[in-house]
C-alpha cells in the first residue's frame, strides 16, 4: 500500500449539541464532534479508516467524484426526502441545520497500480 492525497466533498452540519460530517462519494462514512474543528480531523481519520476497510475487503478504491455543487445538491436531496416530524426527531431542529460543504484533503492507504510485465 502506498499513501496518496484525496480530496473529498464533505458535508458538515451544526446541531444543538455537537456537528456531524458525512461524506456522500463514502456512503456510511460518518462522523460527530464537539467543535468544527474537531469534527474536520474526526472525518479525515473516518475517511481514511472507512477507505482502509473497503481495500482490504477487495472493494475498488473510491475515487472522489463529487463538487462541492454536487455534494450541497446531493444533501438537499436527501433532506427533501424527509418530512419535518422526522427530521426534528432526529436532529431536534428540523431541516434547518447550519450545513456547510467544504473539499476536506486526506491522506489515504491505495493499493499500488500493477507494474507492466
Amino acid at each position: 500500500m502506498t499513501q496518496r492525497k484525496q480530496t473529498y466533498a464533505v458535508v458538515f452540519e451544526q446541531s444543538p449539541n455537537n456537528y456531524c460530517a458525512y461524506v456522500p462519494d463514502l456512503p456510511g462514512c460518518v462522523s460527530t464532534g464537539k467543535t468544527l474543528d474537531e469534527m474536520r480531523a474526526m472525518i479525515r481519520e473516518a475517511i481514511a479508516f472507512h477507505i482502509e476497510g473497503m481495500v482490504e475487503h477487495g472493494e475498488a478504491f473510491p475515487e472522489p467524484r463529487m463538487s462541492l455543487a454536487e455534494a450541497a445538491d446531493y444533501h438537499r436531496d436527501a433532506v427533501a426526502e424527509y418530512d419535518e416530524e422526522t427530521l426534528a426527531e432526529f436532529a431536534g431542529a428540523g431541516p434547518d441545520l447550519p450545513t456547510t460543504f467544504e473539499m476536506v484533503d486526506v491522506e489515504v492507504s491505495a493499493p499500488q497500480a500493477a507494474r507492466a510485465s
